[in-house]
């Protein structure tokens, strides 16, 4: 099955599809997406890039790790 991240979902969506994300976010800095209720309100609302921008993450950075990981990521 292919893993694709779609830059534009949430990542409440993504995490719904691909539980294993949550761990790879995490080590990465998304910090309160390990927590659910986190996951639940601020996540719906909220983008892989907008969340990387909030934490003061390289963008290019997570899209590289998350390939490195085995998804495709699409903007």
């Amino acid at each position: 099955m292919m893993k694709e991240i779609d830059l534009k979902r949430s990542v409440h969506d993504l995490t719904e599809d691909y539980p294993e994300l949550i761990g790879i976010l995490k080590g990465m800095g998304f910090l309160g997406v390990a927590n659910a209720v986190m996951r639940n309100t601020v996540a719906r609302v909220t983008t892989i890039p907008q969340g990387a921008q909030k934490m003061g993450l390289d963008l290019a950075e997570v899209v590289r790790t998350l390939e490195e990981k085995g998804f495709t990521v699409k903007s």
